[in-house]
């Protein structure tokens, strides 16, 4: 295959797009390179369709490599990759949501698309280019797809708006928004803010479209050129006379199932509805047949609560369309926990708790784009009870993460600075009941529970989880408070996360080919109500954090210390600092520039190792008096050690105010003795006086 190069502005700096040089046994390979950034996508699908799956196979791994940025794994005894990062894992997610809807519906061939990350340049965030290079390589590719889609980021800056921005700029910005989408449509949205009002991100979105309108051409021109005919595939589409049979089975059926209010009841007539469907299936037509009817019913299912919405708004609860579910709030809930908070919404149920730990509790971030700390940090738990299901614990996997971080993302923006706050603060949210938007209500119950535990953050936070109902003629109606068969049989689900001041985050992903910049800004300003309207429950319950904290968190003294006498108190091989340690059970941070952070939960331990460093540090200033003790003694005077690490020189002529003949007379080592310090030379040396001093 001859290699093809392909360029074009993007963003202020030059994309280029490679093909036929590296894996050409993929069936679709790309190149793409921003900057000294550069990926390599391949697409691959199986040859046959997987049998017995009511789902699409889709497999989307986004591969960081340690190489890319010149580095090898910090662990002594594993050194090559193994599972991937967080932040891999949600560029994974990223790439997924903009691609999936994209597939034919019925489709069961296994398709993978493989991220491979071969240089970062630290500027430019693999992340963007990432997508377009999945586009191209399904594009070019013989795998049905309707693509291709365009992604872009804005990120704004002292009143401006940038493309794709670098990290730097990312961290002055207010606003970070990933968009992607198709020609005329956005079908990704993902964003973090400072608060910023809907306004600049409709504005900011509307400029995203157009520059994605720009790389969809220029991918268009690439796949018209280099690609590959689409391979015909089966897709799971039920005969005519099963399809008449299953309709006939569920006419008058479906309505008794999906609108009934209480979840439990619902599950169980439908697993039961389901369960009498497949026995019927199997007698009529056989075994092989029930994948297309199984599917068939989640279709009829699909169109029963889209028309009923759409032409009635009925939704399946009866709630009205911008109707929140019943909320119960409380704050407080567990005894000896440093803050908690139990937020329900129907019966999506969040126990958000928080735990306040010392500076050294930070995570330490190692990747491939960045390295760094962190010290706030949200945990999403998901365990399986809580959908009424019984599955194998084996730790947090894509969703969790994924929903984690987008609640982090709100929350984060709200947190104290390091200076006023030097707590490490961790967040869990753990979903006892999930019914829809639980990732929104992991936000609302993180809120209260820091505001239970005496963070100082800004303020509350509320999210909401919003829907969409359309149909082929355009008509659509938007859902505020999704769940369960909204969710399911929705077309769009967009989380809106954010205070009375504006919107903290937003993540928006769709089953359908896209929505306008219409449907997606009216879907905005709808969960602003929904948004306020959560807010002011939340603060009805607690409106501003708990003026002291917990008993049971731990203190933490903040003060300075002479960076240059950071290495007495660190001691030799950290004797010295240990030693604090050890006798006064504290932990000690202490920074380059000198700050001081001693975290106890003892009040008495902690002033007692801060005494101890600032014993260690303390500097002697002229006029200042002591009660030394004698160290040593020499023909001329002694030596007094007037705090620990610190000794000053008495002269014989300044022992006493009449004539000393020898010190010996008047001073023996070990003695206690009142001393002022006279002066201070350009040395550091300290001279020291008993002369004329007041009385104690």
């Amino acid at each position: 295959m001859a290699v093809k190069k392909f360029s074009i502005e993007f963003g202020g700096k030059t994309l280029t797009v490679e093909s036929g040089r590296l894996a050409c046994l993929a069936n679709g390979s790309i190149t793409v390179q921003y900057g000294d950034t550069v990926i390599l996508a391949t697409a691959v699908m199986s040859k046959q369709p997987r049998a017995g799956l009511d789902f699409f196979p889709l497999y989307i791994d986004y591969e960081e490599k340690l190489y890319a940025a010149g580095k090898i794994k910090g662990s002594r005894f594993i050194k090559r990759e193994t599972r991937p990062s967080d932040e891999a894992i949600l560029s994974g997610r990223l790439i997924d949501r903009t691609l999936r809807p994209l597939f034919p519906e019925g489709m069961r061939n296994e398709v993978q698309v493989i991220l491979t990350i071969l240089s970062v340049d630290g500027e430019n965030d693999p992340d963007i280019p990432s997508i377009i290079a999945a586009s191209l390589a399904l594009g070019v590719s013989s795998i049905p797809w309707a693509g291709p889609v365009g992604a872009v980021r804005v990120a704004r800056a002292d009143g401006k708006n940038i493309f794709n921005p670098s990290y730097e700029e990312r961290e002055k910005s207010s606003l970070d928004l990933v968009v992607s989408g198709t020609s005329g449509k956005i079908n990704m949205v993902e964003a973090g803010a400072k608060e910023i009002n809907e306004e600049e991100i409709f504005a900011a979105e509307l400029l995203a479209e157009k520059e994605i309108e720009k790389i969809i051409k220029f991918e268009q021109g690439i796949i018209k050129e280099i690609g590959k005919a689409k391979d015909a595939v089966a897709l799971i589409k039920p005969s005519k006379e099963v399809e008449k049979a299953v309709e006939e089975f569920l006419d008058g059926k479906i309505d008794e199932v999906v609108y009934e209010k209480d979840k439990e009841i619902s599950v169980r007539k439908t697993d039961e509805l389901t369960g009498k469907l497949k026995e019927f299936v199997v007698e009529k037509f056989g075994e092989e047949k029930w994948a297309e009817a199984a599917a068939l019913m989640d279709e009829i299912i699909n169109k029963v609560v889209h028309k009923n919405v759409i032409g009635s708004n009925k939704r399946p609860d009866g709630r009205s369309l911008t109707e929140v579910r019943k909320l119960e709030i409380e704050a407080g809930v567990l005894p000896r926990t440093h803050g908690s908070a139990l937020f329900k919404r129907g019966t999506t149920q969040s126990l958000g708790v928080v735990t306040l730990g010392a500076p050294g509790d930070e995570q330490t971030i190692e990747g491939i784009e960045i390295d760094g700390t962190k010290t706030f940090m949200l945990h999403y738990c998901f365990p399986p009870y809580s959908i009424g299901e019984v599955k194998p614990l084996r730790g947090p996997g894509r969703r969790e993460i994924g929903h984690g971080a987008l609640a982090e993302r709100a929350l984060d923006v709200l947190m104290p600075s390091r200076i006023d706050f030097p707590y490490t603060v961790r967040v869990v949210s753990e979903i006892l009941s999930s019914n829809g938007s639980s990732s929104m209500a992991s936000v609302c119950a993180g809120s209260l529970a820091l505001m239970d535990a005496g963070v100082p953050i800004k303020t509350q936070a509320a999210g909401i989880a919003m829907g969409l109902m359309s149909d082929e003629k355009g008509n659509y109606k938007i859902l505020t408070d999704i769940q369960g068969p909204e969710d399911h049989y929705g077309d769009m689900d967009l989380k809106v996360a954010g205070t009375k001041n504006g919107v903290t985050a937003l993540q928006m992903d769709v089953k359908i080919d896209g929505i306008s910049s219409k449907i997606f800004q009216e879907t905005i300003l709808q969960a602003k109500e929904a948004r306020l309207y959560i807010l002011g429950e939340l603060n009805k319950v607690l409106a501003s954090p708990r003026p002291e904290m917990s008993k049971y968190a731990p203190r933490i003294t903040s003060f300075f210390i002479n960076p240059d006498k950071i290495r007495d108190v660190i001691g030799p091989g950290g004797k010295m600092i240990n030693q604090i340690i050890k006798e006064t059970n504290v932990t000690i941070d202490i920074d380059d520039s000198g700050l001081v952070l001693v975290t106890s939960k003892d009040a008495k331990e902690a002033l007692r190792a801060v005494k101890w460093i600032n014993d260690l540090t303390r500097e002697a200033k002229v006029g200042e008096i002591y009660q030394g003790r004698v160290t040593r003694i020499i023909d001329f005077g002694a030596f007094v050690e007037i705090f620990p690490g610190s000794e000053g020189l008495l002269h014989i002529s300044e022992i006493a105010e009449y004539r000393v003949n020898a010190v010996s007379d008047i001073l023996k080592v070990g003695d206690s003795v009142r001393v002022k310090v006279k002066a201070i030379d350009h040395l550091g040396r300290v001279n020291l006086t008993a002369k004329n001093l007041p009385l104690a």
